[in-house]
């Protein structure tokens, strides 16, 4: 049975230009992350970017809806982690194992070698 090499009709059609991965999947949507007109602002007042979002987001002054919208949408990865993200099954086994091993249960001395 052969294996490899050329096979008849396959790979991209002729005429056909290259399009990297993700752009037909992320075409229109604005990517996470700080906008550019937020991280200005805080410059100008000496804030990091999170903080003034937060600072925005909680003001009272500001009436635009919006804009606390946009603050609170961009400044939620930071804030609150994903579901995924943080210490899983396996992490909180170890915790316990070493706590259950730390106590009366745990491991003794070795006997002394006393060797001449």
């Amino acid at each position: 049975m052969a294996r490899g090499g050329y096979r008849p009709g396959s790979g991209p059609r002729k005429g056909t230009k290259y399009r990297p991965r993700g752009t037909a999947a992320t075409k229109g949507k604005k990517p996470y992350g700080i906008p550019e007109d937020v991280k200005k602002e805080a410059k100008a007042d000496n804030l990091d970017p999170l903080t003034y979002m937060l600072k925005i987001m909680n003001s009272p002054d500001v009436k635009d809806d919006a804009r606390k919208d946009r603050m609170a949408i961009a400044a939620a990865p930071f804030c609150h982690p994903r579901k995924g993200e943080g210490a899983g099954k396996k992490d909180e086994k170890d915790g316990k194992a070493k706590e259950a091993g730390s106590g009366k249960f745990k491991p003794s001395k070795a006997p002394l070698a006393l060797v001449k």
